[in-house]
């Protein structure tokens, strides 16, 4: 467990790895100054490069990057970009090609076994995948998450200055992501007081420095929005996210958009729900002052105040809400996104949640 480049340059110079495979994103290898970063690193490796082309992870090409795992048989593997390129990396890194089956996944009954020693480097600060036990995978465009202690990678690096020159929209997309998961994170039926400190401290970070981070980008908030979003990761990884996260698949197989971008679409109205039907809860804490250190951290006094607070950060951010202009007809595809709903993680949610609930909130103004 790494935090800078001195380090990450020492551990890849190390003698016994002398093949290294590199996976990521064309467009976030370039734009992160990353082949900058590796020019001088690997020069005396053997490498491959193999970028992904998929915009999140997708089984098809899974199986694509394992077998070119599998036939370079390298001794390190490095994922270096935003959280489908963790994802595709932690997955490959313990599924043996010959292993990846769709109908595994979908049961959910898979073998683990860690093949490489794999570094997660993030290129953007939102999901903190680099420090998640768990990945993400899209079979038939439907998601699936994939959970065991071994998907952990090995060692990961923040490295601030690959983050700087990110488009500003990836940047309002991955950062909504980090504000989200800490704030699911304490409410989730799986916090615990150790998820609830993190998710706090990420909280804290981030509101200062999100919006700074995308309009007036320096060295400092950067670094902190990194931060935010390892921390947030580290709360998820032990709490699980909720009912935002679980209803914002179906917006990013169907309509594509940015993972980020999908969950802030819903979030302040299942947040209301559940301080609305707070009685409902079924939680070992206490919701309601969960609630409470909510509005204190954001300085809000109550639902509707931190309601309209949410709504003025995505505005703030550029994160597009109305539907016409994203395409999305809610009424005419309804049950198609319902149908695309992750149900573990919306049994994270403090309050019980039935389909004709999700379909309610959806489609209320």
């Amino acid at each position: 467990m790494y935090s800078n480049k001195n380090k990450l340059i020492k551990l890849i110079n190390k003698k016994k790895f002398k093949k290294i495979f590199i996976l990521s994103g064309k467009k976030s290898f370039i734009n992160s100054c990353s082949k900058h970063l590796f020019k001088n690193i690997i020069k005396k490796k053997i490498v491959k490069i193999y970028f992904k082309s998929s915009p999140y992870p997708e089984f098809e090409e899974l199986k694509k990057i394992n077998k070119s795992l599998m036939d370079f048989s390298p001794d390190l593997f490095i994922a270096i970009g935003g959280g489908s390129v963790l994802d595709y990396g932690k997955i490959a890194n313990v599924f043996l090609y010959k292993n990846i089956k769709k109908q595994k996944i979908i049961s959910g009954k898979n073998t683990f076994k860690k093949n490489y020693k794999l570094i997660a480097i993030p290129t953007t600060a939102g999901s903190g995948a680099e420090v998640t036990s768990n990945a993400v995978i899209y079979v038939n465009k439907k998601k699936y998450s994939i959970e065991n202690q071994k998907i952990m990678p090995d060692y990961y690096f923040l490295i601030p200055e690959l983050l700087i020159k990110v488009p500003k929209k990836v940047k309002a997309s991955s950062g909504f992501d980090a504000i989200a998961q800490a704030i699911e994170s304490m409410i989730s039926k799986r916090s615990n007081s150790i998820s609830f400190k993190f998710a706090k401290k990420s909280l804290k970070i981030s509101l200062k420095n999100f919006i700074n981070y995308i309009e007036r980008p320096n060295l400092k908030n950067t670094k902190d929005m990194c931060l935010a979003a390892n921390f947030c990761g580290k709360a998820i990884n032990i709490s699980k996210t909720t009912a935002p996260h679980a209803v914002s698949y179906p917006f990013t197989s169907i309509y594509k958009l940015s993972h980020g971008h999908a969950v802030s679409l819903n979030f302040e109205k299942f947040l209301k729900f559940n301080f609305i039907n707070m009685s409902r809860a079924k939680c070992k804490f206490n919701l309601k002052n969960r609630y409470k250190s909510i509005f204190k951290l954001i300085g809000v006094r109550d639902i509707l105040e931190f309601e309209n607070y949410i709504k003025k950060v995505k505005k703030k951010a550029g994160l597009e809400t109305n539907l016409k202009l994203l395409n999305i007809n809610l009424k005419e595809n309804i049950n198609k996104i319902v149908s695309g709903i992750n149900i573990k993680r919306l049994n994270n949610n403090p309050v019980n949640l039935t389909k004709q609930d999700v379909k309610r909130i959806l489609l209320k103004p």
